[in-house]
């Protein structure tokens, strides 16, 4: 079985239903499956702990979803242009990943969500990408080849799947959206095959 990582951090769900969509798509290809994980949130309150098991949703990612994957789909949403700071914050603490080269070789895609259609969707795609490729992961897009990707007036990047959210977050995840999300898990999912299998 060639098995994702779906990783995300999510603060009002539109990043966790993406993630869902991507593992839909990795899950509809045979002989793979997605395994969903988040991180938790970082506080600026050094007294602050979170507790070990989140209260709803996925588990929280451990060393050994990183060991076990071969493959890893990475989401966030958007902040001034980056990933959000949990996200980067779990990021900073693979050094030992980078040490042992647990990701070197594997293929990688990334995901994002944001309220407003030019809220920096790319960049943050672009920043989330830079740790990957120091682990020395291959990095897996969305080609234009994709007819979403040439129609959507939401979300939709070459750079990977993103959602376009609305001020208030109230805008539901669009047709072309849900398709390049699991076009994006297809896509993932069948390179990691190849690369598994030869």
């Amino acid at each position: 079985m060639t098995e994702i990582l779906v990783l995300y951090y999510s603060r009002y769900g539109a990043v966790a239903a993406m993630a869902r969509l991507i593992s839909q798509g990795v899950e509809s290809v045979p002989g793979c499956s997605a395994r969903l994980r988040t991180v938790p949130p970082v506080s600026t309150t050094p007294e602050s702990t979170t507790p070990e098991i989140p209260s709803e949703g996925p588990p929280y990612v451990a060393q050994k979803d990183l060991d076990d994957c071969d493959g890893l789909a990475l989401g966030s949403p958007t902040r001034f242009g980056q990933m959000a700071a949990p996200l980067a914050y779990f990021l900073q603490q693979t050094g030992s990943d980078w040490l042992a080269g647990t990701l070197a070789g594997k293929p990688a895609s990334v995901f994002t969500s944001s309220s407003a259609q030019h809220g920096g969707q790319e960049s943050t795609l672009l920043s989330m990408m830079l740790p990957l490729l120091h682990h020395g992961m291959l990095i897996c897009g969305l080609p234009f080849t994709e007819a979403a990707l040439n129609r959507t007036q939401t979300g939709g990047t070459p750079y990977g799947a993103s959602h376009v959210a609305g001020s208030a977050n109230d805008k539901p995840i669009s047709a072309d959206e849900a398709t390049l999300c699991r076009t994006l898990g297809i896509r993932l999912a069948t390179t990691a095959q190849t690369l598994k299998t030869g």
